[in-house]
């Protein structure tokens, strides 16, 4: 659903929240498909959500998609710099608390990697056997997914592209998030 039209851009390269896995990476593909670019999709993952904006101001990108839930979203509205383009609303691929298939769990109360906007799903998907959890705050859904892959953390807060992607297993029911994505493009003189 575009609330505002977008196509007057045209789509050279959008900009999201990487790394690969995340929620906002199949957002911008859902932008590429939306507004008609050709060949394959030239999507950019950067670290953060900053970085992709800083990317669209120096040209390297001609649109940006933040979620909605991103707690600097407001930045993006405020810059004169960047325009908002258009906005969609569009479910989240599966969310749900991953761990690496070659370990358990042991503790009761694990260490839990998560980007801060989905925090809140930590206790909604923790299984009963856990008696609580240690928040680990990190920039993305997939960087979660890589703190359980290389071993700093017992669990992580993740998306079903960041469990396929880094050989995780789901140790919790899964559910979608709806979410609001705004697109932004560089405002003109």
């Amino acid at each position: 659903m575009a609330v505002l039209s977008g196509g007057d851009v045209p789509v050279k390269a959008v900009g999201t929240l990487g790394p690969a896995g995340t929620s906002s990476e199949q957002a911008a593909r859902h932008v590429w498909r939306t507004f008609g670019a050709d060949g394959p999709p030239e999507i950019r993952l950067f670290g953060t959500y900053e970085e992709a904006a800083d990317a669209l101001r120096a040209g390297d990108v001609s649109h940006v998609v933040v979620a909605s839930a991103y707690s600097g979203v407001n930045d993006y509205y405020m810059d004169t710099r960047l325009a908002l383009a258009s906005a969609f609303i569009r479910d989240t691929p599966l969310y749900g608390l991953a761990r690496r298939r070659d370990r358990e769990v042991l503790t009761d109360r694990p260490r839990v990697a998560t980007h801060p906007a989905p925090l809140a799903l930590i206790t909604q998907l923790l299984p009963e056997r856990f008696s609580g959890h240690e928040a680990v705050k990190v920039h993305s859904t997939s960087a979660a997914a890589i703190a359980v892959r290389d071993g700093l953390v017992d669990l992580a807060l993740t998306t079903q592209p960041a469990v396929a992607a880094h050989d995780l297993e789901f140790v919790s029911r899964t559910r979608t998030i709806r979410m609001l994505w705004s697109v932004f493009v560089a405002a003109r003189d």
